[in-house]
């Protein structure tokens, strides 16, 4: 196992139980307890964990990373519960546009075990890889720039098969999000791209674990009038409810 491998292995295993001993590791992974400190030492140094006596405690005051892999990781559970629910508004034979986002990465892991017909377009090319393992649906992959060490296509180069196709529903997720700024996002490029495919569907539905609402990050790509549904993890004021209803925003946790 790479070294990166077991990197993504920990930090899954550090959101789901906030810590983890050396021993228990090397059982789960079946590797030596020697590789594992030097692994837990080195995450330690990255911010990502605080070292403790035989194993390690979740840091949950870590930097935010911009590394798509430690992103994924990152309030796997929110994920997962937010992506069940998403799940239940798709219906047999639906097109439906995913985002690069890790959250829509999870929703694909999902939707590869369903026995659904479905197209699914999208930006990410990790959903892409994952949903081609489902005979039942047909994946269409957004052409775009893939820079180094990203996993999602930006810039407008691909949009017109956009323009050829009846999007039912576009799922998508956002750096932060707010009444006034809408869904907000940390790379322009993408955003670029994030604001067609919103344009292009007939309903946006957005996938926001609970670090999202109320934080607004640099560029928008979808006002508040444009998101038909929010699903969170999260029990919203009454305050952000009452202005999302006026603005005909469903909301689902």
């Amino acid at each position: 196992m790479f070294a990166a491998e077991r990197k993504k292995l920990i930090l899954n295993l550090l959101q789901q139980n906030k810590r983890i001993t050396v021993k228990d590791l090397s059982k789960s992974l079946d590797v030596s307890e020697a590789t594992l400190r030097t692994d837990l030492n080195t995450m330690e140094k990255e911010g990502l964990l605080t070292r403790t006596h035989g194993g390690a405690v979740l840091n949950e005051n870590a930097p935010p990373s911009n590394s798509f892999s430690e992103r994924a990781m990152r309030n796997i559970e929110s994920k997962q519960t937010i992506t069940n629910k998403a799940v239940e508004l798709i219906q047999r034979k639906d097109c439906i546009l995913l985002d690069a986002s890790t959250t829509t990465l999870e929703l694909a892991r999902h939707l590869k075990e369903e026995e659904m017909k479905l197209t699914v377009v999208t930006s990410g090319i990790s959903a892409a890889l994952e949903l081609k393992e489902n005979p039942g649906i047909n994946v269409i992959l957004i052409g775009g720039m893939l820079r180094m060490g990203s996993t999602a296509l930006e810039g407008l180069l691909g949009t017109n098969i956009l323009d050829k196709i009846n999007i039912d529903l576009m799922f998508t997720s956002a750096s932060g999000f707010t009444i006034e700024d809408g869904l907000t996002d940390f790379n322009v490029y993408e955003v670029e791209l994030k604001k067609v495919m919103a344009e292009k569907a007939n309903k946006v539905v957005a996938l926001l674990d609970y670090t999202k609402i109320g934080t607004s990050s640099i560029a928008s790509f979808a006002s508040t009038d444009q998101i038909d549904t929010i699903i969170t993890d999260e029990n919203v004021s009454n305050d952000v409810l009452q202005k999302l209803a006026d603005h005909q925003v469903n909301v689902i946790r």
